[in-house]
């Protein structure tokens, strides 16, 4: 078991998680706090995008809010309708 010893909160989640494992939960929040951007940007509601995308509208709800990780597919018949699309780019992270 490890001991906190006092440090930063940063600190103790890197000690718990690794820092390996906290890159890859930011990333993942950052990618579901843009998507939830955009939506509300657009004033779609989730039932909107579900009739636009055929995503059934509890699929969206566990999705924004973390309880479900997504798939590129059902990312991809998201986006569409707000007018996006995936894309892969290089990471700069060390």
């Amino acid at each position: 078991m490890n001991k906190y010893d006092g440090g930063t909160w940063e600190d103790l989640v890197v000690e718990t998680m690794g820092e390996d494992e906290l890159k890859r939960i930011r990333k993942r929040v950052k990618l579901i706090s843009f998507f939830v951007t955009i939506r509300n940007k657009l004033n779609i509601s989730q039932k909107e995008l579900s009739e636009m995308s055929g995503v059934k509208q509890p699929m969206i709800a566990r999705i924004e809010s973390g309880k479900v990780n997504v798939g590129v597919s059902t990312l991809n018949k998201l986006l569409k309708p707000l007018g996006y699309k995936l894309a892969i780019i290089k990471d700069d992270e060390e």
